[in-house]
């Protein structure tokens, strides 16, 4: 339902028609007249099209007239440019590479989204904002939080997204230092200091409008957690579950105006409100004119896709115009209506930052999300809780940390919001703990804790009876509640598979519904379904040649939006060849959960249970493992042990139903050390020396024998969890005491430490005939012992001899062939200064790499990997050697330290950035520099180095310190490196370290006299203390700081290139050759 409002901006009346976003009532409006006002005309995207390739020819950059054509569409554009997002950092992430939108940065010129704006705007309209002011300077923002008056005090910088700089002051001391990260972190220098409204509900609404002024509610959202947690970093539910119709009637209304007067004329807005639940006043957050964080979560909530919406107003159409791709009969000006509920749960990885406080505020510090849908609230929580994938298969019925703490602890993580406050709500309540307790500490909603203590109620209902006195409805009631048969079990004193056995022999099997956009008003053309237990089922499976492809849950640091990559291009290339394309996933941010990326989705959590399921559903002829990280890997043995048992035939009865590609044994061999041993030693592949430890005896003893520097990780890890480099056996001991559990069921692998060598990443792909291809041999620029994620590479290698590069591609070789790889396998190798080439680790799967290279190279390895697994060969697709590019692409790392303080920002073993940039050029310089500028490094062309070289990278020294002289830069340095300068005649300015006396090198970077740093750590206490405070200050003031010597020397040349001459930019296509690629690529997915 569409709503237009031609009353004045000052006044709100109620919407036409009093349904409600939970009712089913149905209207269409036409078009209403537009209300004359002044105010500044904005359309929802920019356009930027090119008449023709001419040199008369110019790039027209201008907004869409306000008007359609005949038809919807605008005459005169040809071409239009999206503005993507960049990399994946926290605040911006594959919410909005999905979106395909990033307008903020591109309207802030004409002082949209302004704050002080804002605020006069919702005063003409007579709603309320909290008291705030604006402030351009630490004085100004003194003087608003005198007038304000009292503390708390939130600060919000403008134009920066995920509150990044922004935060809650309790005091002065705390409030100066926000507002000074605030005012840096501002693309404008200008920050809002506002009265604080912690403890008040927050409710955020979806709005859409086009050119004829018609308006809809997408969705309305309610955070668990009340204000003072980022709305990306709080449990949110949809639609609104504590909103009266008439509240929710309210809040409607005034988003409605709100898109009105800040003059969105077509696109999508975000509109935060907070509620007091003492009166129920109501004051407005904020808005965001943009595709947000949020619409993808409601897009995928609704089936309404807005950002699809959004490009199709922008250039013309109106909203009664453009037809329901999921129901086929209504047009986008019916507003979405649903009859379940949908829950989000953010993901965190405060583990990664030690130092930093796991502490929830106005700052975004979220690394992913989970999203599950059910019939209740109950339901899609605990669909939501398990699809996090941290260790809980629901909402309790475990052993949580929480309930061993006294009273005062866990009180303090109810009042205090952090990443486990909800597994704190559990303990409190199975201690005994009251409802209007608990809503006291917390200030979340009584619904909401009536609802949770229900769920403790019915596992203490499980705790009473054995799994033998569970009826039907028993096992009904409990299941509709969300209950996994993990949390069952545990309940029951029984197993999980006694569990499914009991359920099944009872007949209580899930059924599946659709998301349809309308609560089931309308029949529904596409499949995407999602899991309660009810009596009729939705899903309606077909009997064509079809397969499963199991996504990668949560994006987290070590596996994100790379591997979703693999799984969307596995569903494209198998539509293609005529296969019905099965996806099941529970990330809302991604690509491979919308709704017509495959033929069928399954927005359900990666777990045996839930898997096994739609495999029975479903019977596909084959399952894919390989593309979704480690989530569907540790899927890959219950899931291959089911298949065996259960003997199921596909739908399509051609076989029996199987996993493809690379088997789940040769899979556990590879990442089972003992196996792996045994045949790297068959194949005579050298690796460092090491071994596998299940004592703290065995560690020390291996350590001994191989000499320290020694890396130290726990076995089966992605992201390099908890890896570590340890030089003695006090450090040693240490890390086995805090960072891991050892023993003979949770080993620990210690290998030798290979000082300065260099690493190197391959992707291969192989097929199940035996035929090899290298897809990509890239070198890292950091050196071993920096994690490859977290690494700048570049494709081709630099500095690599051919004799260890032949060396590289027959060990991959004979590897995937004696592994009987199907599909992708990743290997990373380590060559040292004398030449000498090691393997480090292999992995016959898709790895985080694959996206680079295959952009890299020009060849889609993913989708030549899945239709691999189909049967093909590589030489049926045409690709039967490795690709070596004229062009350097080079990637790197994107870190989020700077939403993490306390933490150091120095790389290791474990991996910690969440996103990456690419840059690409004829040569390694500025491809490199394309690739610093894009991940927000700014480069000085000229100015003032810090130096401050560890003893052990010293000996490099005077070619860094003399690089920068010739590139015109003055140098400061420490004492001990000032007099290895010294001593090679390169001029240093020596200056105090900051424990030495004043003035010193902070303050030289306070007063803006440093541009770049480059400091290697000694590591010693004194570092840890002085050297911390320094590279955290660099970090606040934006100034680049290197702390590896390739890093270093890399960083030279860019700038180099950058002074020499200007940059290139080409569109990928242009670097290659694509034709016999596609050519090849699609007469393989004919034939198969």
């Amino acid at each position: 339902m569409a709503t237009s409002l031609s009353s004045a901006p000052t006044q709100l009346r109620p919407s036409p028609s009093p349904s409600h976003h939970r009712l089913l009532h149905r209207s269409s409006l036409l078009p209403f007249p537009r209300r004359h006002h002044h105010r500044r005309r904005r359309c929802g995207a920019l356009s930027i099209a090119r008449a023709s390739a001419s040199a008369k020819d110019g790039v027209t950059v201008r907004r869409f007239p306000a008007a359609p054509t005949e038809g919807g569409r605008l005459a005169g554009v040809s071409k239009i440019m999206i503005l993507g997002a960049g990399p994946i950092v926290i605040g911006q992430a594959c919410e909005f590479d999905y979106s395909g939108t990033q307008a903020c940065k591109a309207l802030a010129e004409e002082g949209y989204e302004d704050r002080q704006l804002f605020k006069q705007a919702m005063d003409r309209i007579g709603l309320k904002t909290p008291p705030s002011g604006i402030g351009t300077t630490l004085e100004e923002c003194i003087s608003i939080a005198e007038d304000i008056g009292e503390f708390p005090l939130i600060v919000r910088p403008a134009f920066t997204l995920g509150g990044t700089g922004g935060g809650i002051a309790y005091n002065r001391a705390e409030f100066e230092d926000i507002c000074r990260a605030g005012l840096a972190a501002s693309h404008t220098q200008q920050v809002l200091v506002e009265k604080s409204l912690l403890g008040w509900k927050e409710y955020e609404l979806e709005v859409m409008r086009d050119m004829a002024d018609n308006v809809v509610i997408i969705c309305s959202i309610e955070n668990i957690d009340p204000m003072g947690v980022h709305t990306g970093d709080s449990i949110t539910v949809a639609p609104a579950q504590t909103l009266t119709d008439k509240e929710y009637q309210r809040l409607r209304d005034y988003s409605v105006a709100i898109i009105r007067e800040i003059g969105v004329e077509c696109g999508g807005s975000n509109v935060q409100f907070a509620v007091n639940p003492a009166d129920g006043e109501v004051m407005v957050i904020e808005m965001n004119p943009r595709v947000s964080r949020s619409s993808a979560l409601a897009s995928k909530a609704t089936g309404f896709p807005i950002a699809k919406m959004a490009a199709k107003l922008s250039v013309g159409y109106t909203l009664d115009q453009i037809p329901n791709d999921i129901t086929k009969k209504t047009p986008a000006s019916f507003e979405p209506s649903i009859d379940y509920v949908v829950t989000k749960i953010p993901r965190f990885a405060f583990e990664k930052f030690p130092g930093s406080e796991p502490v929830l505020t106005t700052q975004m510090k979220s690394v992913g999300e989970a999203m599950a849908l059910g019939r209740t609230f109950q339901e899609s929580f605990q669909k939501a809780v398990r699809s996090l994938e941290t260790g809980f298969a629901g909402w309790g019925c475990a052993p949580i940390k929480e309930l061993d703490w006294d009273w005062e602890k866990l009180k303090y993580s109810l009042r205090v919001p952090n990443p486990d406050r909800i597994h704190a709500i559990y303990a409190a309540f199975k201690k005994g703990m009251r409802i209007q307790d608990i809503h006291e500490i917390s200030f979340i909603d009584k619904w909401f804790l009536t609802e949770l203590k229900e769920l403790v109620d019915v596992e203490q209902f499980l705790i009473s009876r054995g799994l033998d006195q569970l009826s039907k409805d028993d096992f009904y009631q409990v299941k509709r509640r969300g209950f996994s048969d993990t949390q069952i079990a545990f309940a029951t004193s029984s197993s999980e598979t006694d569990v499914r056995l009991r359920r099944l022999a009872l007949e209580v099997a899930p059924t599946y519904k659709r998301v349809d956009t309308c609560a089931a008003e309308f029949e529904a053309n596409t499949p995407y379904m999602y899991s309660s237990y009810e009596y009729e089922c939705e899903s309606v499976p077909t009997n064509k040649k079809k397969v499963l492809i199991l996504g990668g849950g949560p994006n987290r640091i070590g596996q994100g939006i790379e591997f979703d990559y693999c799984c969307c291009h596995a569903s494209f290339a198998l539509r293609e060849a005529g296969y019905e394309t099965i996806m099941m996933n529970s990330n809302p941010e991604t690509v491979s959960t919308d709704y017509d990326t495959s033929d069928r989705l399954y927005f359900e959590p990666l777990t045996v249970e839930d898997v096994t399921n739609v495999i029975d559903l479903e019977r596909p002829d084959g399952i894919i493992v390989q593309f979704g990280g480690q989530t569907p890997l540790k899927l890959a043995l219950p899931i291959q042990q089911y298949l065996e048992d259960k003997k199921l035939v596909s739908a399509s009865g051609t076989g029996l139903v199987k996993i493809w590609g690379t088997s789940p044994d040769s899979i556990d061999a590879a990442e089972d050390r003992k196996r792996f041993n045994a045949i790297l030693e068959e194949l005579g592949i050298e690796q460092p020396k090491g071994g596998i430890a299940r004592s703290e005896s065995d560690a020390l003893s291996i350590a001994s024998e191989v000499g320290y520097p020694v890396v130290v990780r726990p076995s089966y890890v992605l992201g390099g969890r908890a890896m570590e480099i340890v030089y003695n056996d006090e450090k040693l001991i240490k890390y086995l005491a805090t960072a891991v559990q050892v023993d003979p069921e949770r080993p620990v692998l210690v290998d030798k430490y290979l000082i300065d060598a260099i690493e190197i990443d391959v992707d291969a792909l192989a097929d199940s005939v035996g035929n090899v291809v290298i897809g990509g041999i890239m070198e890292h620029i950091e050196q071993a012992g920096i994690h490859s994620g977290d690494s700048a590479c570049s494709l081709p290698t630099r500095t690599v001899s051919a004799k260890c590069l032949d060396i590289i591609r027959s060990w991959t070789t004979k590897l995937a062939k004696r592994l009987n790889v199907c599909g992708l396998m990743n290997c990373q190798y380590a060559i040292t200064t004398s030449g000498e080439v090691f393997l480090l680790e292999a992995n016959p799967r898709a790895s985080r790499t694959v996206p680079f290279v295959s952009k890299a190279i020009g060849h889609p390895l993913a989708k030549y990997a899945s239709l691999v697994m189909s049967g093909v060969t590589l030489p049926e697709l045409g690709y039967t050697q490795e690709v070596v590019p004229k062009h350097v692409s080079v990637k790197e790392a994107v870190l989020p330290f700077e939403k993490f303080q306390g933490c150091d920002i120095l790389l290791g073993p474990e991996m910690r950035s969440t996103g990456e940039v690419m840059g690409i050029d004829y040569e390694f310089s500025g491809a490199f520099a394309k690739a610093q500028i894009a991940a927000g490094q700014k480069l000085p062309l000229n100015g003032t180095v810090f130096l401050s070289l560890n003893d052990l990278t010293k000996r490099h020294l005077a070619e860094i310190g003399r690089g920068f002289r010739e590139l015109g830069f003055n140098i400061i340095a420490t004492s001990g490196t000032a007099k290895v300068l010294q001593l090679e005649g390169i001029p240093v300015e020596p200056v105090l370290k900051i424990h030495e006396g004043r003035p010193n090198a902070r303050d030289m970077l306070k007063n803006g006299q440093i541009q770049v740093m480059v400091i290697t750590s000694s590591g010693d206490a004194l570092d840890s203390k002085d050297g911390l405070q320094l590279r955290r200050l660099a970090l606040a003031y934006k100034v680049p700081i290197i702390t590896t010597v390739d890093g270093a020397r890399a960083t030279i040349d860019a700038i180099k290139s950058l002074k020499n001459k200007s940059i290139e930019t080409l569109a990928l296509q242009d670097y290659f050759q694509t034709t016999d690629a596609t050519q090849n690529l699609q007469a393989a997915q004919s034939a198969s």
